[in-house]
């Protein structure tokens, strides 16, 4: 069996390979978890194995860690990529674990991406991790209380791994370039460019690190600047997964800023999202319910706005119709807000679904045949435009015997200060009509 650890000292080797870690000590970043007396340093210094799920973004060192933890115990490795494996790959990795089990050799079985694998295939993991046969360790980017089956969870400790900072990410662009290209020079801005490109992911950087050595090579640039960068770099994009937690994570951000009243920070989300290649209508769409949510009749101009700039984007696309989901973006987090109406929603639908189904009251009914009019449908309904004001003051609409639930309640801020002084107003006219019955 080759060597997991060990990397050949040849160009072919990708960089980010041959500047693995070795050693726990040659890891960047992970202080929380790695610095002397914290949980994954006391974990590598016990002596004692356990499963675990490393949960993190992409290149901060989930699959070293768990190479470096084979090392440290002696263990024979195995890796799955759940994107990749299925039920026959599985139990070929069970009977390699037997095999080295019979040959005095404990097994760790690194699993990346488990959160693909379903819950039956997670579930065949269990009774291996119980007998000792193998120590599981899974990587994610996702969070595990979500994707990972509960009865995984209960038999594996939990580590949240971080996107490496900028003092972790200049240390690793200097080991990088002595390795990659000593004698190749970066100026200040091309450092800082490359490092944002990177976005917090170690694997990335090298990887960058390694695209531009071979354009500034094949280009005899030297020193390398901002400007070749733009040039040379296929890619800028920051880390973003339409369909992750990252993804969930942002929207969320947006829509507290928007709900904050911060148009600074609300424009900030939605840009970030934009830059990471989110959909304009997706965007458009929460928006509109941003607009429902949290700014209701306050401002009910903030739906039509809404509205109009989703059918602006449709219309013109991107990045054209982006600037009117910005006016969106900004006029919602400058309006009044107001949840009365989200509120007395839910309040509704929660009594209904718990609520008997009530008759609709005769004088309410529609009575369109004489058969329906000799029943007593629509008789004693007072036509409101026809009442003194257009209100049928005293006249009720709720089924008999239900009491007024009293749900909607208007804020005291923008135009729901108007609503409630109407509502008190019709309220009083319908006390003043129960005391002349």
């Amino acid at each position: 069996m080759a060597d997991l650890f060990e990397s050949a000292a040849t160009s072919d080797v990708p960089l980010a390979e041959r500047m693995r870690p070795k050693a726990l000590d040659e890891v960047f970043g992970q202080h929380h978890l790695l610095g002397q007396g914290k949980p994954l340093r006391l974990a590598f210094e016990s002596g004692k194995l356990h499963s675990m799920i490393l949960w993190g973004p992409p290149g901060v060192g989930k699959t070293t860690l768990a190479r470096l933890m084979a090392r440290a115990f002696d263990a024979e490795f195995i890796a799955l990529s759940a994107v990749f494996s299925g039920v026959k790959d599985i139990r070929a990795a069970i009977d390699d674990a037997r095999a080295a089990q019979a040959r005095g050799r404990h097994t760790i079985l690194f699993v990346d991406e488990v959160h693909r694998f379903n819950k039956a295939q997670q579930d065949a993991f269990l009774p291996y991790v119980e007998q000792g046969l193998v120590t599981l360790i899974g990587a994610t980017t996702e969070n595990p209380s979500f994707e990972v089956n509960s009865a995984l969870l209960s038999r594996a400790s939990v580590y949240v791994l971080e996107s490496l900072d900028e003092a972790a990410m200049a240390a690793l662009f200097e080991r990088a370039r002595e390795v990659a290209c000593p004698t190749l020079r970066f100026d200040e801005s091309a450092r800082e460019r490359l490092i944002g490109f990177a976005d917090g992911d170690a694997r990335r950087l090298l990887n960058l690190v390694e695209q531009v050595q071979v354009a500034a090579s094949t280009a005899g640039v030297d020193p390398v600047t901002a400007e070749f960068l733009d040039e040379a770099l296929a890619s800028k994009l920051r880390r973003f997964d339409k369909g992750g937690e990252a993804f969930y994570d942002q929207i969320s951000a947006l829509h507290k800023a928007v709900r904050g009243s911060h148009p600074d920070a609300a424009l900030y989300w939605f840009c970030r999202m934009l830059d990471g290649g989110a959909d304009g209508a997706y965007l458009g769409r929460r928006l509109v319910r941003m607009a429902s949510e949290d700014i209701g009749l306050a401002d009910p101009r903030a739906l039509e706005i809404a509205l109009n700039a989703c059918a602006a984007y449709e219309r013109l696309g991107s990045p054209e119709g982006e600037l009117a989901l910005a006016e969106a973006v900004v006029f919602m987090a400058c309006a009044a807000k107001s949840n009365a109406v989200y509120k007395a929603y839910n309040a509704a639908r929660a009594f209904i679904a718990k609520d008997g189904s009530r008759p609709v009251p005769l004088h309410l009914r529609n009575a369109p045949t004489r058969l329906m009019k000799e029943l007593g449908y629509g008789e004693a309904y007072r036509y409101a435009q026809d009442e003194p004001g257009g209100y049928a003051a005293g006249e009720s609409y709720l089924p008999e015997g239900m009491e007024e639930p009293g749900w909607y309640r208007p804020v005291d801020r923008g135009m729901e200060v108007r609503i409630r002084e109407k509502l008190v107003q019709l309220r009083e006219l319908d006390k003043d009509a129960a005391r002349r019955r």
